[in-house]
Formats: structure tokens, sequence, C-alpha cells
């Protein structure tokens, strides 16, 4: 059965009818370009081919009903614009978006992303939602129209799920292609999609979900952002995109946070120019630099994301780094079609002997945007 099958049976029943049709948002890998999109930098993710889908039937008594397998059922009045827990990334999105004659939904989410792994789950269902209720209320989802989904997502998640996201997770959910991964320049909003192959030229982007669950709400990140925000007011930029060094701040951990963004920046430029050039095997270096940079600058890795980059590398990865907010979740490691074996292994006894929780592993393929499926 598919995803969609499966929301459709959900659907079905829990709310005694069909769903008028199903739409799908996937989760993301970020090749490099970590905790910069909040400061006018510049990312490199590219979807995965693990899905959200959202079955969606309009509603015309402002209530909204969400079900999913993996969560308790939430029931509520869109009139009171306030709800907890899970069904806050739902009903912020009907929020911030304010569909034209929506008043009202019934919804059943299936979904085979990880959650609380890094891959950005929170935004495949806001996605998911978003295109569908555009879909169904007649908005734009071209390029533009989609720009305007992301806003709203984002929106949504700020102020209604508390989790102050850059917006690099919305972007890419909506507007992902398959075989490529997506530029995005977060100082002057544009975009470029480059072409990214790995399995045409032999190489695996391994995702390593470490069962180390992180949560965006908890604070740090936000602390993480404040601290960017104190280090470009220090430097009286406009963003840490226009400062070319760190040095002159006084604060030694302002310094560090300040310094992992403007490296990370130049990091994302080489790889992008390494992609255009098809030299997707050069990554590894900067793969390797970016996670040290997070790891000792900006301080959001943890054991269990050390644990498994430093197996992988000293396995025969090309490179590898955590990706995603940081403080648990997963890593990616570039490998050579022949050496994902060893590096599992390596990676999964790396954890045993440490006596770390026992990660999973899955094979991450450039992959397509929130779409009616």
């Amino acid at each position: 059965m598919t995803l969609a099958e499966t929301a459709r049976a959900l659907f079905a029943t829990e709310f005694g009818t069909e769903p008028e049709g199903c739409w799908c948002a996937p989760g993301r890998v970020n090749l490099i370009g970590e905790h910069v999109d909040y400061a006018g930098g510049l990312c490199l993710p590219m979807a995965i081919p693990q899905i959200t889908v959202v079955a969606v039937r309009r509603r015309s008594d402002h209530v909204l009903r969400v079900r999913s397998s993996g969560f308790d059922g939430v029931d509520l009045d869109l009139r009171d614009r306030h709800v907890d827990g899970w069904a806050a990334y739902v009903a912020g999105v009907i929020w911030t978006l304010d569909p034209p004659g929506l008043t009202g939904a019934d919804i059943a989410v299936a979904s085979d992303v990880p959650v609380g792994a890094g891959l950005s789950s929170s935004a495949a269902l806001e996605t998911s939602v978003a295109v569908a209720l555009a879909d169904l209320c007649g908005l734009p989802l071209g390029d533009d129209g989609r720009d305007r989904l992301a806003a709203a997502c984002v929106r949504a998640e700020n102020d209604y799920a508390g989790a102050p996201t850059g917006g690099l997770d919305q972007r890419i959910a909506l507007h992902a292609r398959p075989g490529h991964a997506l530029l995005l320049d977060f100082a002057d909003g544009s975009s470029e999609h480059i072409p990214f192959d790995a399995e045409a030229r032999g190489l695996t982007v391994l995702v390593v979900d470490t069962g180390t669950g992180h949560e965006l709400a908890d604070g740090q990140y936000g602390q993480r952002r404040r601290e960017v925000e104190d280090a470009t007011r220090f430097l009286g930029v406009q963003s840490l995109r226009d400062a070319s060094s760190a040095d002159l701040i006084d604060d030694p951990v302002l310094r560090r946070r300040a310094r992992h963004v403007i490296d990370e920046i130049a990091r994302v430029q080489k790889a992008a120019e390494l992609l255009r050039a098809g030299r997707i095997r050069d990554l590894g270096p900067l793969l390797d630099a970016s996670h040290r940079s997070l790891r000792d600058d900006f301080e959001v890795s943890c054991l269990e994301l050390d644990t498994a980059v430093d197996a992988a590398v000293a396995a025969g990865a090309l490179g590898a780094r955590m990706v995603g907010g940081g403080f648990g979740g997963s890593a990616i490691a570039l490998c050579e079609d022949d050496r994902v074996d060893s590096v599992r292994k390596a990676v999964a006894d790396a954890a045993v002997q440490r006596d770390l929780p026992a990660p999973t592993f899955l094979r991450a393929t450039a992959s397509g945007g929130a779409r009616r499926c």
C-alpha cells in the first residue's frame, strides 16, 4: 500500500467518507549550509524520497479535525486560533495562509519521514497541507505562488508551533526537483537548481538517523539564533553575509558563532562551484569542515552525531557531517557505492561500543517537491 493509499484509508476510517484528494511533500537533507538561513546566508539542500501525505476534505463549520496513525487526533474550532502539539503545524498553516473560502477541514496524515531526525518532518507536514489548501482553494502554485506558501509555512512554524525556523526547509520542500540540489540565497531570495546525480557517479548520500531525537522548540535553536543576531549587531552589518571576519568580536562565544556562519557560507559557495562542475566527490572535505565548525564553533553537535560522523569517515566515507538544527537527529555521509556497507557497519559498531542508541540508515536521492499525489 502506498502512503497515499494509507492516508486515504485512514481518512475513510476516521471520517466515514472520502477525501477530495491527497497531496504530499518531502523531507530533506541539507548537503551544506547549516544555521545560516536566518543569517542571510546560502544553503544547498535537496529533497529526499521520504514524504508526508495529507488526505483532505473541506468543511463548512469552522472545525478542523486532524488524524495521524502516529499521534493523538485533534479536533478544534479554527476561530479559537490556538492549539498545542503537533496539530499546530497544520492549523498554523491554515491561519497564516487564510485560503479563500476555507471554513474548516478534515485531514488525515501518513508519513515515512522520520520524526525528530533532523530531516524536516515538520516542514513536510506544513507544506503538504499548504499545497493541498492552495490546490483546493484556487491559489497559484507556480514559483511565485510556492514562495508565498513557503513564507506562510515559516510564519506558521514560528508563530504557532514556537520553532524559530529560518525557511530553508519550507523552500526546498516546495521547490525541489528530481536529480537536483537547490542553492538558496537568503539575502535576496533567489535560488538555483544545480544537477546532483550522485547515483550516476557511483556515489551514495547515506543518511544516519542516530536515534537521538531533537526538538527545535526546546530553546537551543532559538538561543543560537539570538547569538547570531547579537554578533551581527556587534559587527554593525545588516547580516553576517556582509561580514568577512569574526575576529573583531570580543565575546568568545559570539566570535565562534559568527565564525561558523561566515565560513559556512563560503563553504556553500565552494560546494556549488563543485556541483556545477560535476565534481561531487570533492564535496567530502567541505562536509568534514562543516561538521567540525558545527561541533566546535556553533556547538550544536552531540556525542551521537560525532560518533556517527567520525566512524563514517574512518570507514572510508569521502566526507560526513551532521544535518539539521543539531542536538540530535541525523548525519549524512558521502560514500562510494562499494563502501556503503562498511560505513554502515562501522557506524553501527561505534554506537554499540559507546552504548548509544542503534542508528538507522537510508539512502538519500535528490527527489521532487510538494505536489498532488
